[in-house]
């Protein structure tokens, strides 16, 4: 199959993206022309227009961006590393984890700063994903990608199941946290922009540093360690990138499903199967379907909002679907 051009294909998404992150400033219960955009972000900050724009959705259209790009580029990851096409950062438990820790928190401590809950939402993240590594240690059988895909999805069933709980005993702080569940970036600001950006900026780096050794592992373990790839080490790497990428979006907006699930797959359909270009292409690709859903949550019922992770659920749902008959027929 002939792929596109890598350099034609960046720039093409980057073009859309600039499209998408446009749309992303104009509408909404307000709608804003060209013009009165650039007055209100660079002239006359005053206005009621550059007010809206700069402490509303600037920060909401930042959000987007880098919750896009790092679940783009964590499920590009995930993939790789479990060699799962169907794997996402929900394979290991990780937004699961940093849901019920966001979640605890906020039945706790409901008016604990962002930075709390940043960290209090890579802490279970990084709870899960550890568990799911001893487990696989102890348990026996399989292999190992395969054993720990398996861990991975139970740890996510029972930390939901633990999340519904907090919330059935603690129904006074259900509805805030309901909303969030759904996945949301209505009223995020710049503190918590500031500490998403650290820590994305972390994970980003480092899976760009391990897009080489990645296409090693997708040829088998014992390839890898051929090749002279420390397997362990680089797939513990991989995991904390995850970890950093899918912890701090889950923390600010809630667990946005299917985003880390789509992107890779469209990339490689694309550009092939390269890490060293499947990992940035997903993180423009990410940022792109992610800005573009935000921008659609706000027609469904507008004036009134619709959290964004409800519309990349009724995107990507017909599309696992899709992609678990595709698999099944080839491994048939």
């Amino acid at each position: 199959m002939r792929r596109w051009s890598v350099g034609w294909l960046a720039a093409a998404l980057a073009a859309l993206l600039t499209g998408a992150m446009l749309l992303s400033l104009r509408y909404g219960t307000t709608h804003y022309s060209l013009s009165e955009i650039i007055t209100g972000l660079f002239i006359d900050h005053s206005s009621r227009e550059g007010l809206i724009l700069s402490t509303v959705r600037l920060p909401r259209l930042a959000a987007t961006v880098l919750i896009g790009a790092s679940l783009g580029v964590a499920g590009a990851l995930m993939q790789g590393v479990t060699r799962n096409p169907l794997a996402s950062p929900s394979v290991f438990g990780v937004n699961a984890g940093a849901a019920f820790a966001v979640v605890l928190m906020i039945v706790l401590f409901p008016a604990v700063p962002v930075l709390w809950r940043v960290c209090g939402a890579l802490i279970g993240a990084i709870g899960s994903v550890t568990l799911v590594f001893a487990l696989s240690k102890i348990i026996r059988f399989g292999k190992p990608e395969v054993k720990m895909a398996l861990i991975g999805v139970t740890m996510q069933t029972f930390l939901a199941v633990g999340t519904q709980a907090l919330l059935l005993l603690n129904e006074s702080k259900a509805e805030q946290a309901m909303y969030w569940l759904a996945g949301s970036v209505v009223g995020v600001r710049w503190p918590a922009i500031a500490i998403l950006a650290c820590w994305c900026a972390v994970g980003l780096a480092l899976a760009l540093g391990l897009s080489r050794s990645l296409a090693a592992l997708s040829l088998g373990d014992e390839v890898a360690a051929s090749l002279g790839q420390q397997v362990r080490r680089l797939r513990l790497m991989a995991v904390c990138a995850v970890v950093m990428l899918a912890g701090a979006s889950v923390a600010v907006a809630g667990p946005i499903g299917f985003v880390g699930l789509m992107v890779p797959h469209i990339v490689r359909y694309m550009a092939g199967v390269h890490y060293r270009v499947v990992l940035p292409l997903s993180g423009l690709l990410g940022a792109l379907l992610l800005t573009g859903a935000d921008v659609c949550s706000r027609a469904i019922s507008y004036p009134g909002e619709t959290p964004v992770g409800i519309v990349t659920a009724l995107i990507g749902t017909p599309y696992f679907i899709y992609l678990a008959r595709r698999q099944g027929g080839r491994m048939s």
